[in-house]
C-alpha cells in the first residue's frame, strides 16, 4: 500500500505531532474527558483525553497543554471513546448500494474502514469494475481497502462470467493505492491439488507484501486446512462451526466470525471462544453481506457487537475484534485500530457498552459524523456508460425456456434436489420424487419443490442450465436475479414457467435487479442498473424497495429472512453441495458436472 491512501501520511507529520503531544503547539481538536477503550491492554481508562493534529492521535491523557485559541474542544462527557470500526471482509456490492451510498450507509454506526473483495462486480466488468468501484470509495471518508477478486469467474470450466482475472492483472493491482491484498482464494481446492493458477496468485501476492484472504468451508479437515494456511492465507469467514473456527485460530489464521443479513453464523461460532479458554486475538468480526434493510434498521459494525455480547463474548474482547485484531490481520495496526500517538484519528464517541449507541464518529481528525448527521456527505460518482449495460440475453425469455424433459429411464425415480436452508450457505443434494406432465419435470410447490434456472447473461450465448430446488417454500409464481454468486448471470426460481419468462424479461428490462411476480402480475421489483448489482439511491431508499420485494416473497408464501441472499448463493459453485450454473448442475463435493438422475 501506498503512502497516499492515507490522508496524512504519518512520515510527514512527526514534528508536528511530538509538539502538540509537549504542549508546544497547539492540536486541531481535542476530545475531553471520555472513557477511553484500551484496545492494546483490554482496559477502560476515565478521565481519559485524545489530542488529534494533522489527522493522527498526538496524545492520549491530559490534552491541557495541547489546547489553543483554534483548537476545536469536544467534551465527551464520559461517552467511551474507541476506535474506528472495521470490517475485515465484505462484499459492498451485497448492499445494493454504490460504494458512496454504502459508506453514507455505515459511518453513522461507527464504521471507520471495510476490507472489500468487490469480486461480484469483477465477475461482470472484470478489473475495470474493481477500478471504478475503487475511485467511488476514494470520494469518502471511509477507508475502503481493497482485496484482489482471486477468483474470477469463481470455479473455472463450471460458469460463464462477464470477465477473467488474470495473473498479470493481479499482480499489478497489487500496486495500487488502496491494495491491501487478495481476495477470499475460493480455490481451496486447487490450492490443495498444487493448482498452478490458484499458487501462482498466492505467489503475487506474498511476493508483494500483500495479505492472501481465505475461504475454506471444509469441516473438521485438519490437515487439509494446515496445507490451506501453509500456502499463505491469513483469515478466513467460512466457519460454521465453533470447533472449526479454533481449529482456524490454533493454526495462526484469523477466525472471521460472520453475521451478516442472511448467514447468521455467530450463534455457533462464537463457541469459539465463549466455550473455551483461548486468546481472542484471532478472533475477528465480519459482515460478509448486508442488505441494506440490515444496515438502516439493524446497523454495521455496531450490530455484530450487539450480537457478540447477546452470545456470550465480553464488550471489550468484542471491540477489540473489530478494532486491532483485523489492523493486525492485514498487518496496519501501526495506523489504524487503536486510540494511540500516531495512529489515524478515527474516534468513535459510543453511549455505553450494552447498546453500542454511536453518537459522535471523528476520520482521520474530521468530524463527520455528528448530532444525529453526516457532517461530510460522500461526493457523486457516476459510473461508465458501460457499466449501466450488462445484460445481454441471447434473446427474450419465453416459457419454454423453462421446460425441463424427463429424460430418466425410471420416470418414478427421484431425483436431485438442491435443498436451501434459512441463514446457511450450504445447500443439500438430496433425492425427492418430482411429478412428471407432458414428458417433462414440473414444479411441486405444494411439496415445496421448485424449478430453478440459470440463464447466462454477459455474451448472448443463449446457454442456460436447468434444476429443481427445495426450501424456499413458495406456493406461487417465480422470482428472479441478477444477483447470482459469482458469475452473476440471471436466475429464475419458479413454481409456473409463464411467471419464471416474465422475471427474466422483466430484469432483462430494467437492466438488472431483483423482482417477485405471481399470476401475470408484477408483486415488487428492485431496479440495479449498475452492473446488474448496484442501486444508485441511498440506504433508507433501497431498504424499502427491499422491504417491499421481501413483502412480495411472503405473499407467494417464503417466510425465510433475506430469501434472496439465499437464492443469490444456489449458483456458487465452490460451496457444498450441489449447486446450478448456466452450464448445468454442479456436485460441488466432487467438483464434477452432475444430472438429475445423479450421474
Amino acid at each position: 500500500m501506498k503512502d497516499s491512501f492515507w490522508k496524512h501520511p504519518h512520515h510527514a507529520s512527526t514534528r508536528r505531532l511530538t509538539a502538540v503531544a509537549l504542549g508546544r503547539e497547539p492540536a486541531d481538536l481535542v476530545l475531553r474527558k471520555g472513557r477511553l477503550v484500551n484496545v492494546c491492554t483490554g482496559e477502560i481508562l476515565d478521565g481519559t483525553d485524545i489530542a488529534v493534529a494533522d489527522g493522527r492521535i498526538a496524545l492520549v491523557g491530559d490534552a491541557t497543554r495541547s489546547i489553543g485559541p483554534a483548537t476545536r474542544v469536544i467534551e465527551a462527557r464520559g461517552r467511551l471513546m474507541v476506535p474506528g470500526l472495521l470490517d475485515g471482509h465484505v462484499h459492498v456490492e451485497s448492499s445494493m448500494m454504490t460504494l458512496a451510498r454504502y459508506a453514507e450507509a455505515v459511518i453513522p454506526h461507527g464504521t471507520a474502514g471495510i476490507f472489500m473483495d468487490p469480486h461480484e462486480i469483477a465477475n461482470v466488468l472484470g478489473m475495470d469494475g474493481v477500478r471504478w468501484m475503487c475511485e467511488d470509495g476514494a470520494n469518502t471518508a471511509l477507508k475502503a481497502f481493497l482485496t484482489v477478486p482471486s477468483c474470477v469467474p469463481a470455479m473455472e470450466g463450471f460458469e460463464d462470467a462477464g470477465a477473467a482475472i488474470t495473473l498479470a492483472q493481479v499482480a499489478e493491482a497489487m500496486d495500487w493505492p488502496s491494495c491491501v491484498g487478495l481476495g477470499e482464494m475460493m480455490d481451496f481446492p486447487g490450492v490443495l491439488t498444487g493448482d498452478v493458477r490458484a499458487h501462482a496468485m498466492l505467489a503475487a501476492t506474498l511476493s508483494r507484501g500483500g495479505i492472501p484472504t481465505g475461504h475454506f468451508p471444509l469441516e473438521g479437515e485438519a490437515a487439509s486446512l494446515a496445507a490451506y494456511v501453509a500456502a499463505g492465507p491469513r483469515c478466513c469467514h467460512e466457519s460454521t462451526r465453533a470447533e472449526d473456527a479454533l481449529q482456524k485460530m490454533r493454526m495462526g489464521m484469523y477466525a472471521m466470525l460472520r453475521e451478516g443479513s442472511a448467514w447468521h453464523d455467530l450463534a455457533e461460532v462464537a463457541g469459539a471462544l465463549t466455550k473455551h479458554t483461548v486468546d481472542s486475538r484471532f478472533a475477528m468480526l465480519v459482515t460478509d453481506d448486508a442488505h441494506p434493510h440490515t444496515l438502516t434498521n439493524q446497523g454495521h459494525m455496531d450490530h455484530l457487537l450487539r450480537r457478540a455480547v447477546q452470545e456470550g463474548i465480553d464488550p471489550v474482547t468484542a471491540l477489540q475484534m473489530v478494532t486491532i485484531n483485523c489492523a493486525q490481520c492485514f498487518r496496519l495496526d501501526h495506523e489504524i485500530g487503536s486510540l494511540t500517538p500516531g495512529k489515524c484519528a478515527d474516534i468513535v464517541l459510543m453511549e455505553d457498552l450494552d447498546t453500542f449507541a454511536v453518537s459522535l464518529v471523528v476520520l482521520d481528525g474530521v468530524c463527520v459524523y455528528e448530532d444525529g448527521k453526516l457532517r461530510r456527505q460522500p461526493v457523486p460518482y457516476v459510473y461508465p456508460a458501460r457499466a449501466m449495460d450488462t445484460m445481454r440475453l441471447a434473446h427474450d425469455p419465453i416459457p419454454g425456456d423453462f421446460s425441463i424433459p424427463a429424460h430418466a429411464v425410471d420416470t418414478d425415480a427421484p431425483i436431485l434436489v438442491i435443498r436451501v436452508r434459512a441463514g446457511k450457505v450450504g445447500t443439500e443434494a438430496v433425492r425427492l420424487p418430482v411429478p412428471i406432465r407432458g414428458g417433462c419435470y414440473v414444479a411441486d410447490p405444494g411439496q415445496d419443490i421448485l424449478k430453478a434456472a440459470v440463464l447466462e447473461r454477459h455474451s448472448a450465448s443463449g446457454s442456460i442450465g436447468l434444476g429443481f430446488v427445495s426450501g424456499f417454500g413458495i406456493r406461487k409464481g417465480a422470482m428472479a436475479s441478477t444477483v447470482a454468486h459469482d458469475a452473476h448471470n440471471l436466475m429464475v426460481v419458479g413454481a409456473d414457467d409463464t411467471d419464471m419468462a416474465l422475471a427474466a424479461r422483466l430484469l432483462q428490462k430494467a437492466g438488472g435487479g431483483m423482482a417477485v411476480v405471481a399470476d401475470g402480475t408484477v408483486l415488487g421489483l428492485v431496479e440495479l442498473p449498475v452492473a446488474g448489482l448496484m442501486g444508485i439511491a441511498d440506504a433508507p431508499e433501497m431498504a424499502k424497495q427491499v422491504a417491499q420485494l421481501e413483502e412480495a416473497w411472503k405473499t407467494i408464501g417464503c417466510t425465510m429472512p433475506s430469501p434472496f441472499m439465499t437464492m443469490a448463493l444456489l449458483s456458487l459453485s465452490c460451496l457444498p453441495e450441489l449447486r446450478l450454473t448456466n452450464r448445468g448442475l454442479v456436485d460441488t463435493v466432487a467438483f464434477r458436472f452432475t444430472n438429475l438422475a445423479g450421474g
